[in-house]
């Protein structure tokens, strides 16, 4: 059985597909296509001749290439505030603590951004932070939301920061690759703004 055939869980699969990149003669801006699939509850697809499910929804949008850059540039500097916010919090705790040298010099580790068991505790954010997270998170309402033009700016954060939440966003937004979201806050946002 194949990965692409079963979700035990409910997540976002994220593709983008970008078509040649040589410039039309009319010289409109560059888009890229992100493709999308999520399911609401477990899936099985031992057929997929005969599948239907009500539980199971796709779409497509058409986005500017230049500000998906744009975007997973300010999300990739907003991971890294996370992680510093994070490393400073761990030093202030293990400071408080009688600890020996190695152990000291283990929580200054800067957790690597692809480590598969990426911290999920909620981070708590500074002001400037939090308000550069709310600048990213209405860039992101504004690209997936079906109207744009109404999409106002985030006035508090939709879901909890973690920083596997703001890598997910990061990597939901490399147009070289693809990825799929599951954890349940960061889910729930994303799939209301594709409504």
């Amino acid at each position: 059985e194949s990965r692409a055939a079963n979700a035990s869980k409910k997540e976002i699969n994220i593709q983008w597909y970008i078509p040649s990149l040589t410039k039309p003669s009319n010289d409109t801006e560059t888009k890229v296509l992100l493709l999308y699939a999520y399911n609401t509850k477990p899936v099985k697809i031992s057929d997929n001749r005969i599948f239907s499910s009500m539980s199971v929804f796709s779409g497509h949008l058409w986005i500017s290439l230049a500000r998906v850059i744009s975007l997973r540039e300010k999300l990739s500097n907003l991971k890294q505030q996370v992680e510093m916010l994070m490393q400073s919090s761990k030093s202030l705790s293990s400071a408080s603590e009688p600890t020996n040298f190695l152990q000291q010099s283990e929580t200054l580790t800067i957790i690597p951004s692809r480590n598969p068991k990426m911290n999920v505790a909620k981070v708590h954010l500074d002001e400037k932070t939090e308000e550069m997270a709310k600048r990213c998170l209405s860039e992101v309402k504004t690209l997936l939301s079906v109207v744009p033009a109404q999409s106002v700016p985030l006035t508090e954060i939709p879901f909890d920061v973690t920083l596997q939440s703001i890598a997910s966003l990061e990597d939901m937004f490399d147009p070289a690759s693809g990825c799929i979201i599951t954890e349940e806050s960061l889910f729930n946002w994303i799939i209301s703004l594709f409504h």
